[in-house]
């Protein structure tokens, strides 16, 4: 790491590194002194700092990152909160391990900011972004078992590209996508980003090319991170179990960058606030399914006008939370 980049991620600037949402969060999580809160993607601990600091510094919280070097950063910036703040390096659908190794039994509040950070952004050597060269590797924790994204762009099958680049990245152009993809590694592996980038942009007709909004290479490098780092798998992980972690009163608070994500935010919620579940066609209720939520954002909250100004990422954040009962 460079001077520089040491220095734009030093203790110095993290004043300048606004969480996404932080207000929003904030209204809706409430901390309070004496409270047990979960920050399933620390990141770099902006929103663990503000939940801390909102709570008086009085409050417990357990922050989970996959990234060994985000998570110490993070520890740096909560180091003066002391023995109040437990990190671990692990994947925020373990929460529960980290929970019960500190003996604690039910959350006043959780919070997911689910994507990749900034942080991870900014290093070119991480693969995360087609902005700058880097290795194509796009894994959260580089350590991990996890393949890097040079594996399934080299190795995954034509079918297997083509769901992951429609299916997760909604790609209308995913078909030629994937055929210009596997022309290309049929001469030569694909190995950094530069040059994927390069080969989803010719993919995509001239016409197209020249009226897209966003890069054209955007859907695939964030349809490949999904498949890297199984996002969608650990989300619905965690939605399965953290109902139950909450007290009554708690709340679950999830950002979501992606409509899959989002839609999957938004349907188990709906689904955990009903209370009957049997078909319309039963006359008497024989599910005895009692409701566990309540919604307290009927549609996302979604960033405002000064955010949006200061915050180019936040333009596609979706906040939604509910309430255990």
């Amino acid at each position: 790491m460079t001077h520089d980049e040491e220095r734009n991620h030093s203790g110095a600037e993290w004043s300048d590194h606004v969480p996404v949402l932080l207000s929003e969060v904030l209204e809706y999580l409430a901390p309070k002194p004496g409270g047990y809160y979960l920050d399933g993607t620390l990141g770099l601990g902006g929103h663990s700092e503000a939940i801390m600091e909102a709570a008086s510094g009085q409050a417990q919280l357990v922050g989970l990152d996959r990234d060994m070097a985000t998570l110490e950063r993070a520890r740096q910036r909560l180091s003066r909160f002391g023995d109040r703040v437990h990190l671990f390096h692990s994947q925020y659908s373990d929460y529960e391990a980290a929970l019960d190794e500190l003996g604690w039994d039910l959350l006043d509040g959780a919070l997911l900011d689910i994507g990749v950070s900034s942080m991870q952004i900014d290093q070119a050597d991480r693969g995360f972004s087609f902005h700058a060269d880097g290795p194509l590797d796009m894994r959260m924790d580089p350590d991990g078992d996890a393949k890097p994204a040079s594996w399934i762009v080299n190795k995954a099958s034509a079918e297997t590209l083509r769901m992951i680049i429609g299916k997760y990245g909604e790609d209308p152009m995913g078909g030629r996508i994937t055929n210009a993809i596997l022309e290309a590694r049929a001469k030569a592996p694909i190995e950094t980003t530069l040059e994927l980038a390069r080969i989803v942009e010719m993919a995509y007709p001239a016409k197209w090319r020249a009226q897209s909004r966003n890069h054209p290479a955007t859907r695939t490098f964030q349809a490949l991170r999904m498949a890297v780092n199984g996002e969608l798998d650990e989300l619905q992980a965690f939605l399965g179990t953290i109902i139950p972690r909450l007290r009554p009163g708690g709340r679950v608070a999830i950002i979501s960058f992606h409509s899959l994500e989002d839609r999957m935010v938004k349907h188990t919620f709906a689904a955990e606030a009903k209370g009957c579940i049997c078909p319309r066609q039963i006359p008497v209720c024989v599910c005895n399914h009692v409701a566990s939520l309540k919604i307290l954002t009927k549609k996302p909250v979604t960033a405002g006008e000064e955010e949006l100004k200061r915050n180019r990422r936040s333009s596609s954040a979706k906040l939604r939370v509910a309430e255990r009962v």
